[in-house]
Order: C-alpha cells, then sequence, then structure tokens
C-alpha cells in the first residue's frame, strides 16, 4: 500500500479567528501552528499544506507565565560582526505585538518553502478588529489557562 498523498481538489481551507486576550503565549502559538499545517485534518499529509487560515486578534493582550517576559530574550542578527541585537519579550510585546506572536508561531512550523508558504496563512492583529468578515471565520474557542 502506498503512502496518501491528498490531491489539491480535495484540499479545503477553512478560516478559524482565535482570541488571544489572556491567553498564554505558548499554548495559543502550538494550537495556531496546528491548524495551519493541517494536523488536525483527516488528509493531512506532511510535505503538502493542508492547513486552513488563522486570524489571531488582541495580541496585545497575550501574557508569559512565571515571569518569562522579563527573563526570555528574542534575538535578531543582521549577519555582519557586531550585529546581534537582543531585547527581551516584554519590549518586543509592547513595540510589536502582532510580530511577536509571528515570530513564535512560525518557528513552530517546517523551515524552508513549505514553512514559509504556512505563515502566509497567518494573520495577527494586535487590537479586536480584523479585515477578514467576508471569508465568515469560525471562532477557535481555547481555554483561557490561568497565568501566574
Amino acid at each position: 500500500m502506498g503512502t496518501y498523498s491528498p490531491k489539491a481538489s480535495e484540499i479545503t481551507r477553512a478560516w478559524h479567528v482565535i482570541d488571544a486576550d489572556g491567553m498564554v503565549l505558548g499554548r495559543l502559538c502550538t494550537e495556531a501552528a496546528r491548524l495551519l499545517r493541517g494536523k488536525h485534518k483527516p488528509i493531512f499529509a506532511p510535505h503538502i499544506d493542508t492547513g486552513d487560515h488563522v486570524v489571531i486578534v488582541n495580541a496585545d493582550k497575550v501574557v508569559l507565565t512565571s515571569g518569562k517576559a522579563d527573563r526570555e530574550m528574542v534575538y535578531r542578527y543582521s549577519g555582519y560582526p557586531g550585529g546581534m541585537k537582543s531585547e527581551s519579550y516584554q519590549q518586543l510585546l509592547d513595540r510589536k505585538p502582532a510580530e511577536a506572536l509571528r515570530m513564535s508561531i512560525a518557528g513552530m512550523l517546517p523551515t524552508g518553502p513549505l514553512g514559509r508558504q504556512m505563515v502566509t496563512k497567518l494573520k495577527v492583529y494586535a487590537g479586536p478588529d480584523h479585515p477578514h468578515s467576508a471569508q465568515q471565520p469560525a471562532p477557535v474557542v481555547l481555554k483561557k489557562a490561568a497565568a501566574r
């Protein structure tokens, strides 16, 4: 028996809205990565993008537990000597909350062309409004964990 490979006509993409208000960053990102990758579908194949579109709202209200916001660092490297920049997660969340979520979710997806294609289906907004209401996205209800 050969490996199942879904055809392009079998792939249907739904839209999901996740409200990040009071959600823990890691738990939110793993659920978003699972939806983007398509692992919740019975036709999942690791070599094909079978995932759905994900819209995340209220990215500025996401929380990190047990002081990780000040302790964990985010690094950028320009490629030049002395080009390493670092800042805490709290500084990044204050400056660009949507970018903090986007980078965290992209790190949980495959690297290479397939992962970059999956990231294009992710839309993150700092506030409660988004311009994707015409797609009739289904809200995803995630249980909010108590942040310490």
